[in-house]
Protein backbone atom coordinates (compact mmCIF):
# COMPACT_ATOMS: atom_id res chain seq x y z
CA UNK A 1 0.00 0.00 0.00
CA UNK A 2 1.34 3.45 -1.03
CA UNK A 3 1.95 6.31 1.73
CA UNK A 4 -1.12 8.89 1.12
CA UNK A 5 -0.57 12.38 1.04
CA UNK A 6 -2.07 14.36 3.87
CA UNK A 7 -5.72 15.10 3.20
CA UNK A 8 -9.48 14.28 4.22
CA UNK A 9 -12.60 14.25 2.37
CA UNK A 10 -16.33 14.11 2.80
CA UNK A 11 -18.49 11.67 1.04
CA UNK A 12 -22.31 11.08 1.59
CA UNK A 13 -21.77 13.25 5.13
CA UNK A 14 -19.07 10.77 6.25
CA UNK A 15 -15.36 12.29 7.18
CA UNK A 16 -12.56 9.66 6.07
CA UNK A 17 -9.11 10.53 6.63
CA UNK A 18 -6.01 8.13 5.34
CA UNK A 19 -5.64 7.02 9.13
CA UNK A 20 -9.14 5.28 8.59
CA UNK A 21 -10.90 6.82 11.79
CA UNK A 22 -13.97 9.08 10.51
CA UNK A 23 -14.50 11.71 12.76
CA UNK A 24 -18.22 11.71 12.12
CA UNK A 25 -21.28 10.74 10.62
CA UNK A 26 -24.59 11.28 9.18
CA UNK A 27 -26.89 10.74 6.31
CA UNK A 28 -26.71 11.96 3.14
CA UNK A 29 -25.08 11.13 -0.53
CA UNK A 30 -22.18 12.72 -1.92
CA UNK A 31 -21.40 15.92 -1.02
CA UNK A 32 -17.70 17.63 -1.51
CA UNK A 33 -14.13 16.67 -1.22
CA UNK A 34 -11.41 19.03 0.06
CA UNK A 35 -8.00 18.36 1.73
CA UNK A 36 -6.67 19.30 4.65
CA UNK A 37 -3.56 18.28 6.91
CA UNK A 38 -1.80 16.74 10.00
CA UNK A 39 -2.95 12.93 8.67
CA UNK A 40 -0.66 9.80 7.93
CA UNK A 41 -1.49 6.89 6.13
CA UNK A 42 -2.39 3.88 8.55
CA UNK A 43 -1.31 -0.04 8.24
CA UNK A 44 -2.99 -2.27 6.15
CA UNK A 45 -6.40 -3.27 8.08
CA UNK A 46 -6.24 -6.25 10.04
CA UNK A 47 -8.20 -9.06 8.89
CA UNK A 48 -10.97 -10.97 9.60
CA UNK A 49 -8.93 -13.98 10.83
CA UNK A 50 -6.80 -11.55 13.42
CA UNK A 51 -6.42 -11.81 17.10
CA UNK A 52 -8.73 -9.98 19.59
CA UNK A 53 -7.00 -6.51 19.99
CA UNK A 54 -9.97 -5.71 22.73
CA UNK A 55 -8.42 -8.05 25.47
CA UNK A 56 -9.20 -4.99 27.81
CA UNK A 57 -12.58 -4.16 26.99
CA UNK A 58 -14.05 -6.37 29.68
CA UNK A 59 -17.07 -5.34 30.80
CA UNK A 60 -17.05 -1.99 28.73
CA UNK A 61 -20.02 -1.19 26.32
CA UNK A 62 -19.02 -2.40 23.32
CA UNK A 63 -20.80 0.04 20.85
CA UNK A 64 -18.47 2.97 22.53
CA UNK A 65 -15.43 0.65 21.69
CA UNK A 66 -16.96 0.64 18.34
CA UNK A 67 -16.80 4.43 18.18
CA UNK A 68 -13.29 4.67 19.70
CA UNK A 69 -11.94 2.27 16.93
CA UNK A 70 -13.05 4.82 14.64
CA UNK A 71 -16.17 2.29 13.42
CA UNK A 72 -18.69 5.27 12.52
CA UNK A 73 -22.50 5.32 12.78
CA UNK A 74 -24.90 7.48 11.37
CA UNK A 75 -27.02 10.17 13.49
CA UNK A 76 -30.33 8.43 13.49
CA UNK A 77 -31.12 4.83 13.11
CA UNK A 78 -33.57 3.61 10.27
CA UNK A 79 -36.54 2.00 9.70
CA UNK A 80 -34.90 -1.23 10.24
CA UNK A 81 -35.09 -0.93 13.80
CA UNK A 82 -38.80 0.98 14.03
CA UNK A 83 -41.32 -1.72 15.73
CA UNK A 84 -43.37 -3.80 13.41
CA UNK A 85 -46.45 -5.88 13.41
CA UNK A 86 -45.40 -8.30 15.95
CA UNK A 87 -44.75 -5.62 18.96
CA UNK A 88 -48.36 -4.31 18.62
CA UNK A 89 -49.41 -7.84 18.97
CA UNK A 90 -47.85 -8.05 22.04
CA UNK A 91 -48.98 -6.34 25.31
CA UNK A 92 -48.13 -2.77 25.33
CA UNK A 93 -44.46 -1.21 27.02
CA UNK A 94 -44.78 2.16 27.87
CA UNK A 95 -42.67 4.35 26.22
CA UNK A 96 -39.48 3.71 28.84
CA UNK A 97 -39.58 -0.10 28.54
CA UNK A 98 -39.95 0.38 24.57
CA UNK A 99 -36.81 2.66 24.88
CA UNK A 100 -34.83 -0.08 27.06
CA UNK A 101 -35.29 -3.17 25.19
CA UNK A 102 -35.22 -1.31 21.71
CA UNK A 103 -32.19 0.40 22.58
CA UNK A 104 -29.79 -2.35 20.88
CA UNK A 105 -31.53 -2.40 17.46
CA UNK A 106 -30.92 1.47 17.40
CA UNK A 107 -27.86 1.67 18.28
CA UNK A 108 -26.93 -1.68 16.38
CA UNK A 109 -28.67 0.17 12.95
CA UNK A 110 -26.86 3.61 13.20
CA UNK A 111 -23.55 1.75 12.35
CA UNK A 112 -25.14 -0.60 9.91
CA UNK A 113 -27.16 2.65 8.26
CA UNK A 114 -23.42 3.39 7.48
CA UNK A 115 -22.06 0.14 6.22
CA UNK A 116 -25.11 0.15 4.08
CA UNK A 117 -24.26 3.90 2.79
CA UNK A 118 -20.46 3.47 1.95
CA UNK A 119 -21.52 0.41 0.21
CA UNK A 120 -23.89 1.99 -1.99
CA UNK A 121 -21.40 5.15 -3.04
CA UNK A 122 -18.83 2.28 -3.69
CA UNK A 123 -21.11 0.13 -5.99
CA UNK A 124 -22.97 2.85 -7.15
CA UNK A 125 -19.60 4.37 -8.77
CA UNK A 126 -18.79 0.63 -10.23
CA UNK A 127 -22.77 0.39 -11.82
CA UNK A 128 -22.40 3.87 -13.64
CA UNK A 129 -18.79 3.10 -14.63
CA UNK A 130 -17.84 6.30 -13.10
CA UNK A 131 -16.62 7.64 -9.43
CA UNK A 132 -18.76 10.73 -7.77
CA UNK A 133 -17.88 14.20 -9.32
CA UNK A 134 -14.97 15.53 -7.81
CA UNK A 135 -13.41 12.30 -5.88
CA UNK A 136 -10.09 11.06 -6.88
CA UNK A 137 -8.89 7.33 -7.29
CA UNK A 138 -7.46 7.64 -4.31
CA UNK A 139 -9.97 8.91 -2.58
CA UNK A 140 -12.23 6.12 -4.11
CA UNK A 141 -9.77 3.59 -2.48
CA UNK A 142 -10.02 4.81 0.77
CA UNK A 143 -13.41 4.47 0.98
CA UNK A 144 -13.53 0.92 0.19
CA UNK A 145 -10.49 0.51 2.35
CA UNK A 146 -12.09 1.90 5.54
CA UNK A 147 -15.01 -0.11 4.72
CA UNK A 148 -13.22 -2.94 5.12
CA UNK A 149 -11.58 -1.88 7.94
CA UNK A 150 -14.10 -0.67 10.04
CA UNK A 151 -16.46 -3.98 8.74
CA UNK A 152 -13.71 -6.22 10.16
CA UNK A 153 -13.66 -4.20 13.30
CA UNK A 154 -17.42 -4.00 13.86
CA UNK A 155 -17.47 -7.72 13.61
CA UNK A 156 -14.44 -8.53 15.58
CA UNK A 157 -16.35 -7.03 18.74
CA UNK A 158 -19.30 -8.31 17.82
CA UNK A 159 -18.27 -11.95 18.31
CA UNK A 160 -16.07 -11.09 21.15
CA UNK A 161 -18.11 -9.07 23.42
CA UNK A 162 -21.83 -8.74 21.87
CA UNK A 163 -22.67 -12.11 20.75
CA UNK A 164 -21.52 -14.13 23.60
CA UNK A 165 -23.76 -12.38 25.82
CA UNK A 166 -27.02 -12.71 23.79
CA UNK A 167 -26.27 -16.07 23.18
CA UNK A 168 -27.08 -17.13 26.99
CA UNK A 169 -30.42 -16.63 26.04
CA UNK A 170 -30.88 -15.54 22.30
CA UNK A 171 -30.50 -19.05 19.96
CA UNK A 172 -29.88 -16.76 16.93
CA UNK A 173 -26.45 -15.50 18.52
CA UNK A 174 -24.93 -19.05 18.95
CA UNK A 175 -21.78 -20.26 17.11
CA UNK A 176 -23.29 -22.01 14.00
CA UNK A 177 -26.18 -20.50 13.68
CA UNK A 178 -27.16 -17.77 10.76
CA UNK A 179 -25.85 -14.89 11.74
CA UNK A 180 -22.16 -15.95 12.80
CA UNK A 181 -22.49 -18.11 9.30
CA UNK A 182 -23.67 -14.57 7.98
CA UNK A 183 -20.16 -13.04 9.02
CA UNK A 184 -18.52 -16.26 7.70
CA UNK A 185 -19.75 -15.59 4.30
CA UNK A 186 -19.40 -12.11 4.15
CA UNK A 187 -15.37 -12.26 5.25
CA UNK A 188 -14.67 -14.45 2.30
CA UNK A 189 -15.99 -12.03 0.19
CA UNK A 190 -14.87 -9.17 2.21
CA UNK A 191 -11.50 -10.40 2.46
CA UNK A 192 -11.28 -10.76 -1.31
CA UNK A 193 -12.27 -6.96 -1.58
CA UNK A 194 -9.83 -6.03 0.51
CA UNK A 195 -6.59 -7.28 -1.20
CA UNK A 196 -8.28 -5.80 -4.49
CA UNK A 197 -8.58 -2.65 -2.84
CA UNK A 198 -5.06 -3.01 -1.68
CA UNK A 199 -3.77 -4.26 -5.08
CA UNK A 200 -5.21 -0.74 -7.00
CA UNK A 201 -3.47 1.05 -4.27
CA UNK A 202 -0.23 -0.61 -4.65
CA UNK A 203 -0.56 -0.18 -8.51
CA UNK A 204 -0.20 -3.59 -8.48
CA UNK A 205 -3.81 -3.60 -10.42
CA UNK A 206 -5.25 -1.03 -12.45
CA UNK A 207 -9.12 -0.36 -10.90
CA UNK A 208 -11.60 -1.40 -13.10
CA UNK A 209 -15.28 -0.62 -11.87
CA UNK A 210 -16.88 -3.98 -13.79
CA UNK A 211 -14.30 -5.90 -12.13
CA UNK A 212 -14.65 -4.54 -8.85
CA UNK A 213 -18.14 -4.34 -8.82
CA UNK A 214 -17.96 -8.42 -9.70
CA UNK A 215 -15.83 -8.92 -6.48
CA UNK A 216 -18.75 -7.16 -3.98
CA UNK A 217 -21.40 -8.65 -5.56
CA UNK A 218 -19.91 -12.18 -4.11
CA UNK A 219 -20.56 -11.19 -0.64
CA UNK A 220 -23.13 -8.08 -1.07
CA UNK A 221 -26.71 -10.11 -0.71
CA UNK A 222 -25.83 -11.85 2.24
CA UNK A 223 -24.23 -8.65 3.71
CA UNK A 224 -27.66 -6.52 3.23
CA UNK A 225 -29.20 -9.58 4.61
CA UNK A 226 -27.34 -9.48 7.90
CA UNK A 227 -27.54 -5.89 8.10
CA UNK A 228 -30.66 -6.16 8.49
CA UNK A 229 -31.44 -9.58 10.09
CA UNK A 230 -29.03 -8.66 13.24
CA UNK A 231 -30.68 -5.26 14.12
CA UNK A 232 -33.89 -7.27 13.71
CA UNK A 233 -33.14 -9.79 16.42
CA UNK A 234 -32.34 -6.52 18.67
CA UNK A 235 -35.94 -5.43 18.06
CA UNK A 236 -37.97 -4.66 21.27
CA UNK A 237 -40.61 -7.20 20.01
CA UNK A 238 -38.12 -9.74 20.06
CA UNK A 239 -35.91 -8.84 22.78
CA UNK A 240 -38.54 -8.57 25.53
CA UNK A 241 -39.08 -12.42 24.82
CA UNK A 242 -35.79 -13.20 26.41
CA UNK A 243 -34.67 -10.66 28.99
CA UNK A 244 -36.45 -8.17 31.44
CA UNK A 245 -36.15 -4.43 31.92
CA UNK A 246 -33.65 -5.25 34.87
CA UNK A 247 -31.43 -8.04 32.27
CA UNK A 248 -31.84 -5.37 29.66
CA UNK A 249 -30.55 -2.21 32.25
CA UNK A 250 -27.45 -4.68 33.32
CA UNK A 251 -26.64 -5.61 29.97
CA UNK A 252 -22.93 -4.24 29.24
CA UNK A 253 -24.01 -2.77 25.74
Amino acid sequence: MFACKCFRYLVGGLLFSPLRRPVQASRGLVSSYSSSSNSSSGSRAVTSTCPNPYNSMQEENPFREMAREGVPRTDEPTDVAAPKKEEQDLPKLSPQEFRIYNRMAEHMDMFHENFRQSWNLLMGACTAGKRPQGMSIRAFLSVGEQFCHHLTIHHTIEEQHIFPVLAKKMPAFKKELQLLTQHKKIHQGLDKFEEYISQCRSGKKELRLEEMKGVMETFGGVLWQHLDDEVRELRAENMRKFWSPAEMRSLPM
